[in-house]
């Protein structure tokens, strides 16, 4: 199973998103994103994703990293790849998360994320630096 994830990052904190409390891994902490669709390639996955999830138009950067993780609970393993993205300066709304939070680097490593993600997290609070991705849009759908 293909994964991707946004690491969104803006005035020097990065967003992090709370998995609904009624989902697998209820409360833990990740990057938003999911899986991509057959036909779908990674970023048009990410782009779908990040609107679905936080009614946001991305701009997708780079791939910044890769993880491979098997968890207990699934039957194959997560190949998860992570895209630095940009939001723009509008408002991100909270669509299917517990919470969302933009924290400093450093305090990623307080949160109780997914075990695929903490490896980029060590890096991240490490002063990983992000790229850049230019916002082409700042809204999602209107209607």
């Amino acid at each position: 199973m293909i994964v991707v994830a946004a690491v969104i990052a803006r005035d020097g904190l990065i967003l992090a998103c709370q998995r609904s409390r009624k989902s697998r891994f209820g409360l833990k902490w990740e990057f938003p994103g999911g899986k991509v669709q057959p036909g779908e390639t990674p970023e048009a996955a990410l782009e779908r994703e990040l609107n679905e999830e936080l009614g946001v138009r991305a701009a997708v950067g780079p791939e910044i990293f890769r993880a491979t993780h098997k968890y207990e609970q699934m039957r194959e393993a997560v190949d998860l790849i992570f895209f630095a993205a940009h939001v723009g300066p509008s408002a991100v709304e909270n669509r299917i998360f517990e919470r969302i939070e933009w924290v400093k680097p450093e305090k990623l490593k307080q949160m109780d994320f997914l075990e695929a993600d903490r490896e980029l997290i060590e890096k991240l609070a490490g002063g990983m630096t992000l790229p850049g991705a230019r916002c082409k849009e700042q809204r999602g759908n209107a209607g």
